[in-house]
């Protein structure tokens, strides 16, 4: 800093602030209500959990009171976020950390719409800087997102293509 009143140098830290959000937009053909119950009541239909998830395939993912949880197959659990917003059948908002926890978190908030065509699905994710690597955390997201969407649009009679 040259004075009293210069801005830091951008750093690792001061980077996690400036990473966009990730924003995700699919229609799936059903009516709001359903659409977001296939999202929260039914994730153990879709998620792709082969390829995201704690335990692996066999496992199953759910929405349970306040937590988005993961069940192995021998019973064991991992909490993948906490519901802190619950707006049915409009949005919730969540701490997101599967395969961490509450202490290196992000956001996520999945918002659902009536459009011509059935339920506009918007999933925004955010709070890098909560992370406990910012930048390799939202590049996995980045990636994995899209994929995790299109089997959602898919279990919800849609076309991914």
């Amino acid at each position: 800093m040259d004075s009293l009143f210069s801005h830091p140098e951008p750093g690792p830290d001061r980077q996690a602030f400036d990473l966009e959000p990730l924003v995700f937009t699919v229609v799936v053909p059903a009516p709001v209500s359903h659409a977001f119950m296939g999202f929260t009541d039914h994730p153990h239909l879709w998620w792709p959990m082969e390829e995201h998830s704690v335990y692996g395939a066999g496992s199953h993912v759910e929405f349970e009171e306040n937590l988005i949880l993961e069940t192995a197959e021998d019973g064991r659990t991992s909490v993948w976020g906490t519901i802190d917003d619950w707006q049915p059948p409009l949005s919730f908002h969540a701490s997101w950390y599967p395969a961490s926890t509450a202490l290196w978190s992000t956001e996520l908030r999945v918002a659902f719409r009536a459009v011509d065509g059935g339920t506009e699905v918007r999933l925004v994710h955010e709070g890098w800087e909560g992370a406990e690597d910012p930048v390799a955390t939202r590049a996995s997201y980045e990636e994995g997102w899209p994929g995790v969407l299109a089997r959602y649009v898919r279990f919800m009679g849609g076309s991914d293509g």
